[in-house]
């Protein structure tokens, strides 16, 4: 799973991924050849109360890869598109999800943008840069496909213009200002799309980087931008950057006194937005718990138990019998009393076509 983080320069969009990696990179309008590389951690509630129950080794949460590309990227907003962004775009097409970060804070310390503050316009800024490399790409291809047209067979013309046709519905809709992602297609046209990799396909997570004294206001400005820009494939969530970086430095009990001092919420936007990222990539979590690990596993929603076995291990897949399984409330419930469970019936035996919902805490009994 792979977010790539995208943001003009100044908005705040380096400070949005120390905060919510954890790292330390230098901000202040980074202009380097590669994007930052960096690991987060989905948060998980559920995780702390399983390290109370069974006391682990070690508790390990689901986790995200997300990379930092550099604001210098989008320096040329021309619509033609600017050679920094193309310098990326293939990198951008194989990330799973994208991360706007627009600038909606004003701060004396940080310098202001030539042309003013305006998260809406930059949000519109960043999805016009995009929109050109997919109609670029389907341009090119449309030209192949017209070049190639009178030495194909009949019937191998007859699947080129029905792909040639298919593209250009697609033209069509992003010289809309619309992007793919909100293209309806069916299954046999994404099918015939196999191979693409479209940069407005892919699901998107808006992250408002408001001011420090607005985050009082997280809810409303959240509701407002989501009237204006959220789709079942957008999703939009407020974050002062400068205020989740501060804290992503810190113990987790200093957080929680600091977010307390603040006298912010305990949950924090910065966890919020992780999860919204996790859930527009189509996953959720199930769990293993024991004295030597409490872990998250990632999967796609969906997924079966034997697929989920292959999570852990190969072996456990291919040699897959069956899977007790028990739901996290229940578990908690019962404080892991493994007779508790078993005498009110809560722990359950599921075969390998089982679709595992989030939160299930698995055991998987195999043979190889």
């Amino acid at each position: 799973m792979d977010l790539a983080i995208l943001g003009l320069p100044l908005s705040g969009k380096t400070t949005t991924f120390n905060a919510i990696t954890g790292q330390d990179i230098q901000t202040g309008g980074y202009g380097g050849d590669e994007p930052h590389i960096g690991v987060l951690k989905v948060p998980d509630p559920r995780l702390a109360i399983l390290e109370t129950i069974d006391s682990p080794t070690r508790v390990i949460p689901a986790e995200m890869k997300c990379s930092d590309y550099p604001g210098s990227a989008f320096s040329d907003t021309s619509a033609s598109g600017s050679r920094g962004l193309a310098r990326f775009i293939d990198q951008l097409a194989l990330s799973d999800a994208l991360v706007y970060v627009v600038r909606s804070f004003v701060d004396e310390k940080v310098p202001m943008p030539a042309d003013g503050v305006d998260a809406e316009r930059d949000i519109e800024t960043l999805n016009l840069e995009l929109t050109v490399a997919d109609i670029g790409l389907i341009e090119r291809r449309l030209e192949r496909i017209a070049s190639e047209m009178k030495a194909l067979k009949a019937s191998e013309r007859t699947a080129a213009e029905r792909h040639a046709a298919l593209l250009k519905k697609m033209q069509e809709h992003l010289e809309m200002g619309e992007p793919l992602r909100t293209l309806q297609r069916s299954d046999d046209e994404l099918r015939e799309l196999t191979g693409y990799r479209f940069v407005t396909d892919r699901p998107l997570l808006v992250l408002v980087n408001i001011n420090e004294n607005d985050v009082e206001d997280t809810a409303a400005i959240e509701s407002e931008y989501s009237l204006k820009f959220g789709t079942a494939s957008t999703e939009i969530a407020a974050f002062a950057a400068t205020i989740e970086e501060e804290m992503a430095q810190l113990a987790p009990d200093e957080a929680t006194i600091f977010r307390a001092d603040l006298g912010l919420p305990p949950e924090s936007s910065k966890d919020r937005a992780i999860r919204s990222a996790y859930s527009l990539l189509g996953m959720h979590s199930f769990l293993t718990t024991g004295k030597d690990e409490v872990r998250a596993w990632p999967i796609p929603i969906g997924t079966t138990a034997s697929q989920a076995a292959g999570k852990i291990h190969s072996d456990l897949e291919r040699g897959f019998i069956r899977a007790e399984v028990t739901s996290f409330s229940d578990y908690h419930a019962a404080e892991g009393s493994s007779a508790t469970l078993r005498q009110n019936g809560r722990t359950r035996t599921e075969g390998k076509d089982y679709v595992v919902s989030d939160g299930d805490i698995l055991s998987i009994l195999f043979n190889v």
